[in-house]
């Protein structure tokens, strides 16, 4: 793709204002880094960090059907999910293959917010379209509409408080609630994909800017920084938190990459995939083919994406996501390896690293987790 396609986010001239390294990422110009990835990370596990994500793609649904839509197209139990409550679900494929991990919003009664991974947005759309057939419902590419600054970090609930009046405190893990943050009109969702507290703001694009502005100023004395993309897939990782395109693809089930929970067998009707995933379950519970796992380094090598994780001369896995870990001060990954060979501590297994086996040791996900 030339660089001349990129589409840009409302904050563009801002990053690049800040000395911000961009790239390309799913068709978007974004921030890769602003300075050192390793103090952005190190920001948002310590204090606090600001990240753009106005490339997510925004899908609505409205109708008096919508609940009933997204019940037959999504794998989740989406007509559960209580206006103001968001939900952690997935879209598949009529044979299971997941398409996209999507987090929806429930806005009323009759209006929800699909939120899809950028270099998925228009491949759920179109899905979502087409299923939508036969429903009283609408399905509506809102990804113009929004643009999207999240504040994460142990420093973030005091940050975003000092500039809005919403009860913060009432405001739930995974809900959301309409209301002003900076004099700019917000839906404020305390969600994020870094393993921290934290909230993802959804404005219009023309206020994307002066709320920007504004949290670097209320943030100031807390240490928070801007962060790219670099340090946002780190802290992913440390989290055990999957990334589509690594841990989750059209070849994997939700059984396979060990996130089965939330598939909703119980829900009432039909659903996209349901008898393929029934079967993929039925497999999964008796034989396990590969199991998602972590490893941590004992050298200070680096897996990547795509690298064989052996044992025995024998390759028993692949690595799907490998990075340094910052808080942990080597390097780790995720790799789904045969269950044989999944239980933590499990001796003896490796990653191949341009011909040489590097000793890994095999521990249960997430690598990080926050203390509350």
């Amino acid at each position: 793709m030339s660089s001349t396609a990129l589409r840009h986010t409302a904050l563009d001239a801002l990053h690049r204002s800040l000395g911000a390294t961009m790239t390309d990422f799913a068709g978007w110009d974004m921030p890769l880094r602003y300075g050192s990835e390793r103090d952005e990370h190190t920001a948002v596990r310590t204090r606090a960090g600001l990240f753009d994500l106005s490339h997510m793609g925004e899908i609505t649904v409205t109708g008096p059907q919508a609940a009933a839509l997204l019940d037959h197209a999504l794998v989740g139990n989406i007509g559960a999910v209580r206006p103001g409550r968001a939900r952690y679900t997935m879209i598949c494929r009529e044979d299971g293959g997941i398409l996209d991990d999507l987090i929806v919003y429930r806005l009323g009664e009759t209006e929800y917010m699909v939120v899809a991974n950028a270099s998925n947005a228009q491949v759920v759309l179109d899905a979502l379209v087409e299923r939508a057939a036969g429903f009283d419902a609408e399905v509506r590419d809102d990804r113009d509409a929004y643009a999207l600054i999240a504040v994460q970090g142990p420093a973030s609930p005091g940050i975003l408080k000092s500039l809005t009046d919403a009860d913060l405190d009432g405001l739930k893990y995974y809900a959301g609630l309409p209301g002003t943050v900076a004099g700019v009109p917000a839906l404020i969702a305390r969600t994020g994909y870094t393993g921290e507290d934290g909230f993802e703001l959804f404005v219009k694009p023309e206020h994307a800017v002066e709320l920007w502005q504004a949290l670097t100023e209320a943030g100031e004395g807390d240490g928070l920084v801007p962060c790219g993309l670099s340090c946002r897939d780190t802290l992913r990782l440390e989290a055990g938190m999957p990334l589509y395109g690594h841990e989750l693809t059209t070849e994997l089930t939700p059984f396979d990459a060990g996130l089965g929970r939330v598939v909703k067998f119980e829900k009432e009707g039909d659903f996209v995939g349901r008898a393929a995933l029934e079967e993929a379950a039925a497999r999964s519970a008796q034989n396990p083919p590969r199991v998602l796992v972590g490893l941590v380094a004992q050298g200070r090598r680096v897996p990547r994406a795509g690298y064989a994780v052996v044992a025995g001369g024998e390759v028993i896995g692949e690595v799907t996501s490998g990075a340094p870990s910052p808080t942990l001060g080597k390097p780790i990954a995720m790799a789904y390896v045969d269950a044989a060979h999944a239980a933590p501590g499990t001796p003896g297994v490796g990653v191949d690293i341009r011909g040489t086996h590097e000793p890994y040791e095999v521990v249960a996900l997430p690598f990080y987790q926050r203390q509350k």
